[in-house]
């Protein structure tokens, strides 16, 4: 096993400590061959008659969400990455809606995009269903189940990258309505102030703060390019099929 993996499965551990989960967590499959089609959906959060939170600069967290979703759209197509958008202006989109366009991408990774002013750094989570076996027919409330080891996982990676460029990262794992009809591996990466790595205390880095922004975006990005590289799941053992609506 790659010695640059083990962060990332203290920190798979450590999600699973969260979700009062009692029996021994078990190693992941090893790292398999690169999938010749890897997509990663975006999901910027709110949008239309739902605006999200309101940030101190004065936007509102629907237009933080879409902005920075161009911005790591442009940051992983340069590096060869699909992407697959959620929403590309400011529209109402359904969590039904979101969990299809993922599920029709059949993607390799969803990032579920909010920004908040309570905290500080960068806030993983996935979903607070408990891991289940893939079958032909998942119920869609409930999808995600399946997807669960592997978006443990994910946000393992993702925390690995965001803590190496600097960033202070908490995890945790909370209800999210259109990540649990996805069939991908999904985190939801909720952005606040800069915070000092180890402490509760902010810097003068705001949300409105372009290299803040910058710095994040290309963590995420490098977190997904080691993704693709190391931990991607090739298309036989991608867990899905037919859903139950």
């Amino acid at each position: 096993m790659s010695t640059a993996l083990l962060p990332v499965l203290v920190a798979a551990a450590a999600l699973l400590g969260l979700a009062g989960i009692t029996s021994a967590a078990q190693a992941p499959p090893a790292p398999q061959a690169q999938p010749s089609r890897f997509v990663v959906v975006l999901d910027a959060a709110h949008g239309g008659d739902d605006a999200g939170g309101r940030l101190s600069d004065g936007h509102l967290e629907k237009a933080f969400t879409l902005a920075f979703s161009v911005r790591l759209r442009s940051l992983l197509a340069a590096r060869g990455i699909q992407v697959v958008t959620t929403r590309e202006q400011d529209e109402n989109v359904g969590p039904e809606r979101r969990a299809e366009i993922a599920d029709h991408a059949n993607a390799q990774a969803c990032l579920s995009l909010h920004g908040t002013e309570s905290g500080s750094g960068i806030h993983l989570f996935i979903s607070s269903l408990q891991p289940a076996q893939p079958a032909r027919f998942a119920p869609w409330k409930t999808a995600q189940a399946a997807s669960i080891p592997r978006s443990l996982l994910l946000a393992g990676v993702l925390n690995s990258a965001l803590l190496h460029g600097g960033m202070s990262v908490t995890l945790g794992r909370t209800a999210l309505p259109a990540v649990e009809s996805m069939t991908c591996p999904a985190v939801a990466v909720e952005i606040a102030p800069e915070g000092t790595p180890g402490t509760l205390k902010r810097s003068s880095a705001r949300l409105d703060d372009p290299d803040y922004q910058a710095r994040v975006a290309g963590a995420l990005a490098a977190a997904l390019l080691q993704w693709r590289t190391e931990a991607g799941r090739t298309e036989e053992g991608r867990p899905g099929g037919a859903r139950q609506p």
